[in-house]
């Protein structure tokens, strides 16, 4: 699939700048950590060393997002036992989303004493532009300085930060690692975020043509922190299958819209029905054999420009929510 929708794309990086020096200069209230490591590449504690927090996490989220999206908290998200949530929209929901926020850059490093591995998200990945995906955007941003975010709960080598700084083509003090434990309030938050991207990489895996998205809106609940990364990491994959909603704004047919509805909900996975930590459990901890339909908000509502008809599919899952968060 191609798409020459990226000929209308601002600089992912240039738009988040702002966001990446107010979270540097306001740190401290963020509760926050600032660091170096020995190339001065600049690193953001937000869980590891420090508390972090939920605001920390909605600005983490947003610089996820490419400066192109908003997280607001909200009190509504379905369930009257878990009522708060985070709401999300995008000004350009396919740059915004699998242009800068999914994690889709595979770093590691392996030395003898220890190994590391994580997933890259934010504008960073549009500096490099070595996935897939922004092969079939023909999308590839221009920056002097950018941000990686990293959901781990160890600092990176100075190894990971020289690759990352040389595929993007900057010096390695104009990179910013911000590192977000699943476990921590921050992560958990900007893992909350990641609800509409989560409905726009189902669309992508559908072959939904992806320059039919006009607009996108999504809320979920925020899982509370794991306490350890399996019981965090099970709890903020369940809030979106569970709790997550999305509504789409797509340029096309009644028919196309239904379609995407109809199969888009993480109930229409065979994986279905069990909070994920089971479901990786029972797989081994072998997260690829997991169906990767399951990967979804758990409704859905498709809204046609053309005709405007809407259509809803999926549902909030308030027993298997429940059970996740230990309510």
């Amino acid at each position: 699939m191609s798409t020459d929708i990226s000929a209308k794309w601002t600089s992912v990086n240039a738009a988040c700048q702002p966001l990446v020096d107010a979270l540097i200069d306001n740190a401290e209230a963020l509760q926050l950590e600032i660091s170096t490591l020995s190339n001065d590449t600049r690193v953001v504690d937000a869980g590891i060393n420090c508390n972090g927090g939920l605001e920390a996490g909605r600005l983490i989220g947003e610089i996820c997002m490419g400066g192109l999206g908003t997280a607001t908290m909200g009190t509504n998200s379905g369930f009257a036992n878990w009522p708060w949530s985070v709401n999300v929209h995008a000004k350009t929901p396919v740059l915004s989303c699998l242009g800068s926020q999914y994690a889709g850059w595979s770093l590691s490093h392996k030395s003898e004493d220890s190994k590391f591995f994580a997933l890259g998200s934010g504008p960073g990945r549009a500096l490099a532009a070595r996935e897939e995906i922004f092969k079939e955007f023909g999308y590839k941003d221009e920056a002097e300085s950018t941000v990686i975010v990293l959901e781990v709960d160890s600092f990176p080598p100075v190894e990971v930060a020289e690759k990352v700084a040389n595929n993007c083509g900057i010096k390695p003090e104009n990179l910013t690692f911000i590192l977000t434990p699943t476990s921590s309030l921050a992560g958990v938050m900007q893992i909350a975020i990641r609800v509409l991207e989560v409905a726009m990489h189902k669309a992508h895996e559908l072959h939904f043509p992806l320059e039919k998205i006009v607009d996108g809106y999504g809320s979920t609940p925020v899982a509370p922190p794991g306490g350890d990364f399996m019981t965090a990491m099970g709890r903020t994959n369940d809030a979106i299958l569970f709790g997550g909603q999305v509504h789409l704004f797509v340029d096309a047919t009644d028919e196309e819209a239904k379609d995407l509805a109809e199969k888009m909900p993480s109930n229409t996975s065979s994986d279905y029905g069990r909070p994920f930590a089971d479901i990786f459990k029972s797989y081994e901890y072998d997260f690829f054999k997991i169906d990767g339909m399951l990967f979804s908000p758990g409704k859905v509502i498709v809204t046609s420009t053309k005709t405007g008809k809407s259509f809803t599919a999926g549902e909030l899952n308030q027993e298997l929510l429940n059970l996740s968060f230990g309510l």
